[in-house]
C-alpha cells in the first residue's frame, strides 16, 4: 500500500531537518571519537568485547547516516530514483537487523566470561570474534537480499528508472515480501530475546553462587540487562510499521508528525544511547577516550597558538 503524505510547511520542514542533522552531527562526532580511540590502542584489538562493541558503533553509524540521508532527501526531492532507493533501503535494513544480533553476541561473550572464565580465552578468541561478525552480516543480509532479486525478476526495467517516495512498501511491493519480513522479524526477535534471557539468568545464578568476584558478576549482569533494554528499543523497528498505521487511522491529519516521532524514537534514540551506555560506562574505554579527547584539545590549542606566536615574532 502506497502512503500519501501531506507536505510540511517550509518552517516545519526546516526545523525537523535541523534537529535530525544536528543529532546526526553530534552522534557522528561521538562515534568517530570512539572508533578513533579503539584504533589508537592495541589493547582493544585483542579483546572480543571491544571488537564487538566497536563493530556495533560502526554499524549504527552507517545505519544512522543512511536513514538521515533518506530523511533529508525526502524533504528536498520528495521522490528519488528507485535504484538509489533500493540501495538505501537495503543498507538501512541490513544495519538495523545487525544491531540486535550484535547485542546478543555481546551478551553471550559476557556470559562466557563469568560462567566459563577458564574457557573464555579459548572460546572467545579474536579470530572467532571476526568469524561471528561475518556470520552476523550473512544472516542479516541473506533474508532481505532476496527482496531485491524477486523485485528484479518481477518488475520491468523501466520501474528502476522511475522516481518514488522512498519507503520499503513503494519499492518492494510484492505482498509475499511483507509476509516474509514479518516471519523473519519474529524469528530474529525470538532468538535474540531468548539469548538475552538465557544469558541474564545464568549470570544472575552465577553471581549468587560465587563467593568471590561478585562485583564482576554483578557488572556483567547489569551489562546484559542493559543489552536487553537496548534490544527492546531496537526491536521497536519491527512493530513500528503496525503501530504507525494504527496511529494514522486514529489521527489521519497528523501523518507527518507520527512518522517523524516514529523516526526519532525508533531509529535515532537507540543509536544515541548506545555509545553513551557502552563507551562511557566501561572504565577502561572511558580512560582511553578521555586521553584521546584531551590530546585532541591540546593539539587544537597548539595549532591556535602557533600562528599567534608566528605573527608576534
Amino acid at each position: 500500500m502506497k502512503l500519501v503524505l501531506v507536505r510540511d510547511t517550509f518552517t516545519t520542514a526546516l526545523v525537523k531537518n535541523l534537529i535530525v542533522v544536528m543529532v546526526w552531527l553530534i552522534l557522528s562526532y561521538i562515534n568517530g571519537s570512539l572508533v578513533a580511540t579503539f584504533l589508537r590502542h592495541q589493547t582493544f584489538y585483542e579483546d572480543p568485547r571491544y571488537i564487538l562493541f566497536i563493530h556495533m558503533v560502526i554499524n549504527d553509524g552507517i545505519q544512522l547516516t543512511i536513514t538521515v540521508i533518506l530523511f533529508v532527501l525526502s524533504y528536498i526531492f520528495y521522490k528519488i530514483n528507485v535504484s538509489f532507493c533500493c540501495f538505501f533501503i537495503l543498507v538501512a535494513v541490513f544495519t538495523t537487523r545487525n544491531t540486535p544480533v550484535n547485542l546478543a553476541s555481546m551478551a553471550l561473550e559476557r556470559y562466557i566470561s563469568i560462567c566459563e572464565p577458564l574457557r573464555h580465552p579459548q572460546i572467545c578468541t579474536v579470530r572467532r570474534t571476526y568469524i561471528v561478525i561475518g556470520w552476523m552480516w550473512f544472516i542479516c543480509v541473506a533474508p532481505d537480499i532476496t527482496d531485491l532479486f524477486l523485485t528484479l525478476a518481477t518488475e520491468s526495467l523501466s520501474f528502476f528508472h522511475e522516481s518514488v517516495f522512498c519507503i520499503r512498501a513503494n519499492v518492494f511491493k510484492d505482498p509475499i515480501l511483507a509476509f516474509k519480513r514479518q516471519v523473519f522479524d519474529i524469528i530474529y526477535f525470538s532468538c535474540v530475546f531468548l539469548t538475552l534471557v538465557f544469558t541474564y539468568l545464568r549470570v544472575l545464578f552465577a553471581a549468587r553462587a560465587l563467593s568471590t568476584d561478585k562485583i564482576s558478576a554483578q557488572r556483567a549482569r547489569n551489562t546484559i540487562l542493559i543489552h536487553g533494554v537496548q534490544m527492546a528499543m531496537c526491536m521497536l523497528s519491527y512493530i513500528s510499521p503496525s503501530v504507525e498505521i494504527i496511529l494514522q487511522l486514529i489521527f489521519p491529519n497528523q501523518i507527518s508528525e507520527i512518522r517523524y516521532a516514529n523516526y526519532l524514537i525508533v531509529y535515532i534514540l537507540p543509536r544515541f544511547l548506545s555509545p553513551m551506555i557502552y563507551g562511557l560506562r566501561d572504565k577502561k574505554f572511558r580512560k582511553y577516550l578521555k586521553m584521546y579527547l584531551v590530546s585532541n584539545r591540546c593539539r587544537v590549542n597548539l595549532q591556535t597558538v602557533a600562528p599567534l606566536n608566528k605573527d608576534g615574532m
